[in-house]
């Protein structure tokens, strides 16, 4: 009985933590312009619409937060197999890690936007120097907690995984819950504000992303306050919900039926969303309709 209530304790120290950490990650990668949405971020030169957006995607956020939690977790491994305190050894693995992040972040905004130069975008040194290091703190928060997460999976409930390993999974997990929830509220509702709403986007409109902002010329800070209102909180509930569960169906049933307790309980529960999404969408659809021209008032 102890083991238990000491597991749903982790679980919900862990669940906390993946929430943040789901907040975090969007809002860097919605700052960063990464992840789907950024397809028409790098158009816009291309169709005649400058912009002081921060590009910096070279890679999918699965695969990039695989690499820096991965990154991350192994440096806190080796520092912790060095006697390094716990806490202290993920700051600094957490840190590192960070360190990679700017340097790709770097690169990958001066060299997509160099590749633009035939097209007049400009590299902007403002937005390089305030951007990277927006980013690199918003990313430092979702390594550090990521990383948490697997120590405390790894120290506490005992996970055979090494550290390492367990910051590839839970990375790539948090990019995909990130890439799957924020990224499209900053696609639809902040890149293209400027179409009615539910009209989608009209291969007239490509790359005629939003570039003003309600004082100047918009900027990746004005995005990501925006969609860290919504679309980070989402994201966050999104990767909190998947660490918690997943950990919470594993403390009470792995010991059910040698371990296949667990497994039917975690198919159950994919049912149970599976069947929630699909009335979700048809009682939007049903309720909403597809998108109609707006009929002018007859004289």
């Amino acid at each position: 009985m102890e083991h238990i209530v000491f597991g749903i304790g982790i679980t919900a120290l862990t669940g906390a933590l993946a929430t943040v950490a789901g907040a975090a990650e969007d809002t860097e990668s919605n700052i960063g312009s990464q992840g789907d949405p950024n397809s028409q971020v790098q158009l816009a030169p291309q169709m005649g619409f400058l912009h002081r957006i921060f590009n910096k995607a070279v890679a999918g956020e699965p695969p990039a937060y695989g690499l820096w939690c991965c990154l991350g977790a192994g440096l806190a491994w080796a520092f912790m197999a060095m006697q390094f305190n716990a806490v202290l050894a993920i700051v600094l693995g957490s840190v590192l890690a960070v360190f990679v992040q700017g340097v790709y972040a770097t690169t990958a905004y001066v060299g997509r936007t160099a590749s633009l130069s035939k097209f007049g975008q400009p590299i902007y040194v403002d937005i390089l120097k305030s951007m990277t290091t927006v980013t690199m703190a918003h990313a430092f928060i979702a390594i550090f907690a990521t990383v948490a997460i697997c120590q405390l999976i790894n120290g506490a409930l005992g996970h055979p995984f090494p550290l390492p390993l367990l910051g590839l999974i839970w990375g790539i997990a948090l990019g995909a819950a990130g890439s799957a929830t924020g990224n499209p509220y900053y696609g639809k509702e902040r890149q293209y504000q400027n179409q009615k709403f539910g009209a989608g986007v009209p291969i007239s409109a490509s790359g005629n992303i939003v570039r003003y902002a309600e004082a100047g010329e918009r900027n990746s800070i004005d995005n990501g306050w925006f969609t860290a209102k919504i679309g980070g909180s989402a994201s966050g509930i999104c990767f909190g919900l998947i660490v918690f569960l997943e950990l919470w169906r594993t403390i009470l049933f792995e010991q059910v039926a040698a371990g296949w307790g667990a497994i039917v309980v975690g198919v159950l529960i994919i049912l149970v969303f599976t069947v929630i999404d699909r009335y979700i969408e048809v009682w939007a659809r049903k309720t909403y309709g597809p998108y109609t021209e707006a009929k002018e008032a007859s004289s």
